[in-house]
């Protein structure tokens, strides 16, 4: 089991961070490089409690999908999605957020397994971790500029 922890801090109010980080539309302009959309369950809007969530992406040169449901939802502290279809043995993802003097401190925990027993734990060592943590990084970068921007109005609901 290959396990990635991340901290960001940003620049704006816990809520927004919170509601940006479970925005489907946001997810899908983050994740450009793998032209990742959704395309079953919450297909747009915030995904919240129980929601589940089926995203089509190109990642190491093939179409894959990943089906995810929200197993955990304490607004705005935490929600965790875990796959419930796709290529992984198990993957979970939290995400955490908590005030911080700079705004809002958001925390990831993925862990994941890779099928195939010891030749998975392999690729799953030697590539694959390193492979997840750029995505997720490159993913937290654009929500951070979100969030410090004007943008998070494109996509939040006005309130």
């Amino acid at each position: 089991m290959a396990t990635i922890e991340l901290v960001t801090i940003i620049n704006a109010p816990l809520q927004r961070v919170f509601d940006l980080a479970r925005s489907i539309d946001l997810h899908q302009e983050s994740t450009g490089a793998t032209r990742e959309t959704a395309v079953a369950g919450v297909t747009s809007g915030l995904i919240g409690a129980d929601g589940e969530v089926t995203w089509r992406a190109r990642h190491l040169l093939a179409w894959r999908d990943l089906s995810v449901r929200i197993t955990k939802f304490d607004q705005p502290h935490l929600f965790v999605d875990e796959m419930v279809k796709g290529d992984f043995k198990q993957l979970r993802h939290e995400h955490r957020f908590e005030k911080a003097h700079e705004g809002t401190r958001m925390r990831d925990s993925l862990t994941f397994t890779c099928p195939y027993g010891l030749l998975g734990l392999a690729v799953e060592m030697i590539f694959l971790k390193g492979y997840m943590e750029r995505f997720l990084k490159e993913r937290n970068k654009i929500l951070k500029e979100v969030a410090e921007s004007d943008r998070w109005r494109e996509f939040l609901p006005a309130t």
